[in-house]
């Protein structure tokens, strides 16, 4: 069970962080379509949507890929840490490191930040919040709602590296599929 569990987290912040790269190449693409379009040809609308409403798609890409990305980026071992002791330490306080942190500082943090942005995103949905601008795009609710799919994502990979390193103090083999073994 724990090891489905474990797998079943670890493969879903990998889909969704491998799908929300291909934001990056969309971003560039938007914007050097936007300055084509702006620069070369003096057209302020682009397939019949304004440069703004453009503009606006490229923070809202940069933010799905960012919050999108954040379990990704845990289950990679790609967040910034302070390395001075875990680098050098054993297997063991690796695990006993990575388990109490996930479970007292990371959850908590998780939770915090869901609970702070809920009433604020439940407002943005309620209301429907679109672009300050009236050619911007009208869905500011859903760039909202990234900040609480990236808690979520973030609180999934804690309980996955946590159950990995309850798993591996207990003494069970624990196939790491999504990580670098030369960062482990």
């Amino acid at each position: 069970m724990a090891h489905a569990l474990y797998r079943f987290i670890d493969a879903l912040n990998d889909r969704i962080g491998r799908f929300v790269a291909w934001f990056t190449l969309a971003m560039a693409l938007i914007q050097f379509a936007t300055v084509l379009m702006r620069y070369v040809f003096s057209a302020n609308a682009f397939l019949g949507l304004s440069s703004l409403w453009w503009q606006e798609a490229i923070v809202y890409l940069h933010g799905a890929l960012i919050m999108g990305a954040a379990g990704y980026t845990f289950l990679h071992d790609g967040h910034v840490r302070v390395d001075i002791f875990y680098r050098d330490a054993s297997q063991r306080a690796k695990d006993w490191t990575d388990l109490i942190g996930s479970l007292v500082f990371l959850l908590p943090v998780c939770y915090l930040i869901y609970w702070s942005a809920w009433p604020n995103v439940a407002l943005s949905w309620r209301n429907l919040e679109g672009s300050a601008e009236t050619s911007g795009i009208p869905l500011k609710y859903l760039l909202k709602s990234t900040v609480l799919l990236m808690a979520a994502l973030l609180a999934l990979q804690a309980v996955s590296t946590a159950l990995k390193a309850a798993l591996r103090l207990m003494g069970h083999e624990v196939v790491e599929r999504h990580r670098d073994p030369a960062t482990s």
